[in-house]
């Protein structure tokens, strides 16, 4: 199984293709590809290789799923005896995306995730189920009138 350990937003990330997670704030649009290229260690079936800090020419290709907040951590502040609270609340923002290509430093693929055709397939099928079922109430509501 091939891997590459990533940096990115001060963090450390083993990643593999198709490996979905969630990181620091990308400023990015929602569906754009997005290139790592701090890697510090790349490992295919056959070899290791390691950075020192990085591999230079290697990158990792990911594509951003979604910009999310995390939940909320209450920050509250009491002084005793002084009739002082102050109460606060914060959400990091993160953003979720999936390792699409893993590449080495003179360019070849090392690792590729599988492109996700069924799901899109699958949705298109339930589309005119949709529309069945708009019409028939629709039609009900007529009859009712």
């Amino acid at each position: 199984m091939s891997f590459a350990i990533i940096e990115t937003g001060g963090k450390q990330y083993k990643v593999s293709a198709s490996k979905i997670l969630e990181i620091e704030k990308l400023n990015a649009k929602v569906g754009e590809t997005v290139k790592f290229k701090n890697v510090l260690l790349l490992n295919d079936d056959k070899t290791t290789e390691i950075g020192s800090p990085s591999i230079s020419g290697a990158t990792v290709e990911a594509k951003l799923l979604d910009n999310v907040k995390d939940r909320t951590v209450l920050i509250f502040h009491k002084r005793r005896r002084k009739h002082s609270r102050k109460k606060n609340g914060h959400r990091q923002r993160h953003s979720k995306i999936q390792i699409t290509k893993i590449l080495s430093k003179d360019g070849k693929i090392i690792d590729e995730a599988k492109a996700v055709v069924a799901t899109k397939a699958a949705s298109k099928e339930d589309a005119p189920k949709k529309k069945a079922v708009k019409e028939y109430v629709k039609k009900k509501k007529e009859v009712k009138k």
